[in-house]
């Protein structure tokens, strides 16, 4: 399949009114479709799609073809008008019937006018009301005939369909929006479900029923799987609901093989890759330990000891070193549970065998504090630490980089700067990402290349967001992982508590007495400013609960200068993800360094600068946040020696969102947490997924039963269908392509380790 020409009936050039010959209108279908452009697509809207499409990350005609429903609506029962009494409040109905009227008249809202239309059949009539739409009058006139699809609304005894939709009556083989199973997309602002729904229709006739099949017939027969022009047909128009489940299955399918794939091909990739072998003796071990205790002891002005769980993540990194093949090791671990401690480890033993060691962090500013606390942790190993961020001077710059060039720098903490190409390792041994969800693999992997020649680093992977079990077991299978549960001493619990808005006059006296006494006080709110409220409820209400986003949740800016004004003469400052990075970093450090003493900010917070001085968490529109996200900015607070305190504000009724607070107040352990948001939320929607860098899978759900079995059933496939080197086998040409050009290409690029 490629390129057609259409033309009228006739050889030869069209002839315009002018006189003019033109050439004929080419007509693309098949792959050339699939690829083209959705403004030079020629599909019915393409113009608008083009436009606004991006903002869903539709690209191409093969993005449109898997933007795949968000739900499907039965509307192929006909109910009679004389029956609609008994249907409750806003269910949607569809109905055959006749144009009795039709009115334009003002509304009671402000400039805009209400187009109604009077309709009938042989029980009754009803109104209909589209309120802005005034080309309705156009499409619709007095004894038209039509199949009409909308939310019944109850007004006393009266009724009215809502803005319903309606084709004419006689094309039942063309219904796309009444009297079927219909798809409901996510949309954007701009773009109307009926228009997307016609451009995708059309998107099927002319590529979907002739997508290249890219399972090979074995596997496909083996698991019982549709032909995927088959699945994409009924994933959008289905003719029953068991032709949609099926479909809906193979490509839940089609997406756990790709991630299986990509798994099993790194994971068999990095086994033959070769790495330097770093021993740790004995005496190094005991050396590197006392170090790191010692250093916490100071702190804590008393005897400690790692953690049974700090000290089995070391030893597990001691073997892992030992090996020719490098290590790729998963340290998860909350707020505090000692992540940086064992990073220590493994940095220094790395300088210990004469190689360099690399931690690159998301921000100037957590570059610069692990910069502090290693050299703290590895003072009394007299173990040199340098940093290089962007915000050095050319002259510090300068001679860090000759350190790292000569070897001279054993370990360098560092952002992005250490990715930059003028950056030389003399002997990289090993690599640690803090945060690793916040960087992509490309970025991981340029820092990896430069341990240079063909030896690879050891890499240890770190991330304060426990990923629930269930979903680990899957999606970590090319990982090895070491879980720090258990709180280093010291830790005082933090005091959490739920209260609604108009209950806050005792929480900020709290906030007073606390900076009296040389504490500080975080508030975080879900927005930036006010107007992001109305951008939410246009572009991204599609899949949150009701309510989710409303104009009345907090911003960030409003709720700055409201504090300012209220607890006069405290210092308030503001932080977001708006600012430039440099004037972000700058305002906390000024909290860190006391100069401020509460701080508003949105969750750029929650990833920040240590500070022990901070006493008080305050989250407004907690409702609006996810578990493993509460969790994480609970965590800023209770990093020193006095009793902190977390209030949780929201006046949200959902039941879910009340006993997802409920969890957070009464459960401290983040793993924990992470099992009781799994409980609660549908894993696509669970925030420390997105956080974790985790792909986004479209239709597979790792908490239904059936797609875990999918799950298991796709890692045997791509066990099967990969070689030793972690390549295809010949024969899977298809598939391949797929993988790297196609609509699978999105997860199957997407490290659950990296960012997707």
């Amino acid at each position: 399949m490629g390129e057609r020409t259409t033309a009228r009936r006739g050889a030869g050039p069209v002839a315009t009114a002018g006189g003019r010959a033109t050439a004929p209108v080419v007509r693309l279908t098949g792959q050339a479709l699939l690829e083209a452009p959705l403004a030079k697509s020629g599909l019915p809207g393409g113009t608008t799609l083009g436009r606004v499409g991006r903002r869903m990350g539709l690209e191409t005609v093969r993005d449109l073809l898997f933007h795949l429903p968000r739900r499907y609506d039965d509307l192929r029962e006909m109910r009679k008008i004389g029956d609609l009494a008994w249907v409750d409040d806003g269910e949607v109905i569809s109905a055959r019937v006749g144009v009795l009227d039709i009115r334009v008249e003002a509304s009671f809202r402000r400039r805009v006018q209400r187009t109604i239309a009077v309709l009938e059949d042989e029980t009754g009539t009803i109104d209909a009301t589209w309120f802005g739409r005034r080309y309705i009058e156009r499409r619709l006139h007095p004894g038209d005939r039509v199949i009409v699809s909308g939310k019944l609304k109850h007004f006393g005894r009266k009724r009215t369909l809502d803005n319903p939709d309606f084709q004419p009556e006689g094309t039942e083989d063309e219904l796309l929006h009444v009297g079927r199973i219909v798809p409901v997309y996510r949309l954007t602002a701009g773009l109307t479900a009926n228009r997307l729904r016609v451009a995708i229709r059309e998107a099927l006739d002319r590529a979907g029923h002739d997508y290249p099949e890219y399972l090979p017939p074995d596997l496909r027969s083996g698991e019982g799987l549709v032909a995927i022009r088959d699945a994409l047909e009924e994933a959008h128009y289905p003719a029953t609901f068991e032709g949609r489940d099926a479909a809906l299955r193979r490509i839940a399918f089609d997406e756990l093989l790709a991630l299986q794939v990509g798994m099993v091909g790194r994971r068999r990739q990095r086994g033959r890759d070769a790495a330097r072998p770093i021993e740790v003796a004995g005496e190094v071990d005991s050396e590197l330990r006392g170090a790191v205790t010692a250093s916490i002891g100071r702190k804590l002005e008393r005897d400690v000891a790692l953690t049974p769980d700090q000290d089995a993540a070391v030893v597990d990194i001691r073997a892992d070193l030992a090996r020719p093949t490098p290590m790729l090791r998963l340290l998860q671990g909350d707020v505090g549970s000692g992540k940086t401690a064992v990073a220590a480890y493994a940095l220094a033993a790395a300088a210990r065998a004469g190689l360099q060691g690399a931690l690159l962090a998301p921000t100037d500013l957590l570059a610069r504090q692990h910069h502090r606390t290693l050299t703290s942790l590895l003072e009394d190993a007299a173990i040199p630490v340098e940093l290089l961020t962007g915000s050095l001077t050319a002259a510090s710059t300068r001679h860090t980089l000759e350190l790292v060039a000569s070897g001279m720098a054993p370990i360098v903490v560092g952002t992005h700067a250490l990715i930059q190409e003028r950056v030389q390792f003399a002997a990289l041994g090993v690599v640690v990402i803090d945060e690793q969800h916040r960087f992509g693999v490309e970025q991981r992997g340029q820092l990896e290349a430069k341990a240079g020649g063909d030896r690879a680093p050891h890499v240890l992977l770190m991330t304060a967001t426990p990923i629930p079990r269930t979903l680990g077991q899957v999606l970590y299978a090319d990982l090895d992982v070491s879980n720090l549960r258990t709180p280093p001493e010291g830790r005082l619990p933090i005091r959490t508590g739920i209260r609604r808005p108009d209950e806050l006059e005792g929480t900020w006296q709290k906030v007073r007495e606390e900076a009296a006494a040389g504490h500080r006080t975080f508030v975080v709110v879900p927005l930036i400013d006010e107007a992001d409220a109305v951008d939410e409820a246009t572009s991204a209400r599609d899949g949150a609960p009701a309510g989710f986003w409303d104009a009345s949740a907090p911003a960030a800016e409003a709720e700055a200068v409201r504090l300012r004004e209220l607890l006069v003469p405290l210092r308030v400052g503001l932080v977001h993800g708006r600012m430039k990075a440099g004037d972000r970093d700058a305002e906390m450090a000024r909290f860190r360094d006391g100069e401020l003493d509460v701080l508003v900010g949105t969750t750029v917070v929650e990833v920040g600068v240590d500070v022990p001085e901070a006493t008080m968490m305050i989250v407004q529109g907690a409702d609006r946040f996810g578990l493993a996200q509460l969790h994480q900015l609970r965590g800023r607070v209770g990093r020193g020696e006095v009793a902190s305190f977390c209030v949780l504000v929201s006046d949200s009724v959902d039941e879910t969102a009340q006993a997802r607070l409920k969890a957070v107040a009464e459960i401290r352990d983040g793993f924990e947490l992470a099992e009781r948001d799994w409980e609660l939320r549908r894993e696509g929607n669970v925030l420390g997924l997105v956080q974790s860098g985790l792909p986004r899978l479209r239709i597979a759900s790792l908490q239904r039963d059936d797609h875990r079995e999918l799950a298991v059933q796709a890692r045997a496939a791509a066990e099967a269908m990969l070689d030793d080197e972690g390549e295809l086998r010949p024969g899977l040409d298809r598939l391949s392509a797929e993988l790297r050009g196609g609509w699978l290409a999105r997860v199957a690029e997407a490290e659950p380790a990296g960012a997707a």
